[in-house]
């Protein structure tokens, strides 16, 4: 059973910075091409980033030169670096294996709550 569980959310004021964090308990997890997701009040769940198995990365219109997503395969962890945050950014962040070009494979873990207000 894969569990993924999400970290690093808090408040932060526009322009700032956080850096969130997903552990995937499971196997092969070199192997996956996996992604962040976020989900606004209101909104459907969206598609952030992802990165491959070969480390190559691909992002959202609205984050594009603002995250950086990364991977560390010897902790089994996927990382995303948030900067210059906007309001727009507030959302739970969720972490998920990728199939295909955005579809998340696995249930949802808790999620991780970002607020970006003065």
């Amino acid at each position: 059973q894969v569990q993924l569980v999400e970290s690093g959310g808090g408040l932060v004021q526009p322009g700032g910075s956080l850096r969130l964090s997903c552990r995937f308990s499971g196997r092969s997890f070199n192997d996956y091409k996996m992604g962040w997701y976020r989900q606004a009040p209101g909104k459907h769940r969206e598609w952030v980033a992802s990165i491959t198995a070969d480390r190559l990365t691909n992002y959202g219109d609205s984050v594009k030169g603002r995250f950086t997503i990364s991977r560390d395969n010897a902790k089994g962890t996927v990382s995303l670096q948030m900067s210059s945050l906007q309001s727009e950014d507030t959302a739970v962040y969720y972490c998920n294996r990728i199939t295909g070009e955005h579809l998340p494979v696995y249930s949802w873990g808790q999620g991780t709550q970002v607020t970006v207000s003065s």
